[in-house]
């Protein structure tokens, strides 16, 4: 958002810059803004159509649109105008994952990393392409290079973890995202997956605090600027309401409300137990069916 606010300024003062408007153009993309994406690439063809800068910037308006093809082209253009456009290559791979253009996404990924071995997002690529091939040692290598370059960044691990764990390397899977907990998780992957890996350990107690954790995250995605305390133990009874009374409901979370309510009802918290279950009798599921039986 801090990113956000500085490029609004900054075009704001200088609305012929081209600039650094490429990493705007990224910021939006990733912000989900088509329509002040679809502005920058007019202003940024009006300023200079032959700038490097300029082809980015219209290859991220094509590919939010979901126009993959296209977006290649303008890559591809910004390339032909600069040969060592490191952000551009990294982007051309991503375009490539989208067309499940494995070897091509291979090509540009290593151009970048070629160009900077610190482009973390390249190797991060990398990893990607080659999970989707199903070579995880590839893989596990990749992400492994990326998260040295951005160790603070939730994705690298959840992507780690996600490799070990096709690895049948368990436990090193779950420090894996219990190091992306550590760091927010965000998206709720590693989250998710820590409470699937702690219910089949036995875990109940840990498992029960990711299920709550997984519903708070989903809770806040619906209401930006809420907060939590983020470790799936809240202690207020008026936030745990809240949270299951209003989360949006969907297969992850109904999951997640019928394990609380056996566990709540099994360490003799009935209030909360009740909650959770009486949460899936709108849910068209079996889970509602388990929780009619358990309010029975």
């Amino acid at each position: 958002d801090s990113a956000h606010e500085h490029f609004l300024s900054l075009s704001e003062r200088e609305p012929y810059r081209l600039d650094h408007m490429d990493a705007f153009s990224n910021v939006l993309y990733v912000k989900d803004q088509k329509v002040a994406l679809s502005h920058l690439a007019h202003r940024s063809v009006a300023v200079d159509k032959y700038r490097p800068e300029t082809c980015v910037v219209v290859g991220n308006y094509y590919s939010s649109k979901g126009r993959h093809e296209k977006a290649v082209q303008y890559f591809q253009r910004a390339l032909k105008l600069d040969r060592t456009y490191l952000s551009a290559w990294t982007l051309l791979g991503h375009e490539y994952i989208e067309m499940k253009n494995t070897a091509a996404a291979i090509e540009a990924y290593r151009r970048a990393v070629d160009l900077s071995d610190r482009e973390y997002r390249a190797w991060y690529g990398l990893g990607q392409t080659y999970e989707i091939m199903n070579m995880l040692l590839h893989a596990l290598f990749y992400f492994r290079k990326a998260a040295a370059l951005h160790p603070h960044d939730a994705r690298m691990w959840c992507a780690i973890g996600g490799c070990l764990l096709g690895l049948d390397r368990r436990a090193d899977a779950e420090r894996s995202y219990e190091r992306a907990v550590s760091l927010g998780d965000g998206e709720g992957i590693a989250t998710r997956k820590l409470a699937e890996l702690y219910r089949e350990d036995g875990d109940e107690e840990r498992a029960a605090k990711c299920y709550l954790r997984h519903l708070e995250l989903r809770y806040q995605s619906q209401l930006p600027g809420t907060s939590f305390a983020g470790d799936g133990a809240d202690s207020s009874p008026d936030a745990f309401e809240a949270v299951v009374t209003r989360v949006r409901v969907d297969e992850p979370e109904a999951e997640a409300l019928l394990y609380l309510a056996y566990y709540y009802r099994d360490n003799l918290e009935y209030d909360q137990a009740i909650l959770c279950a009486t949460r899936l009798e709108d849910y068209p599921g079996p889970e509602k069916e388990q929780g009619k039986g358990l309010l029975r």
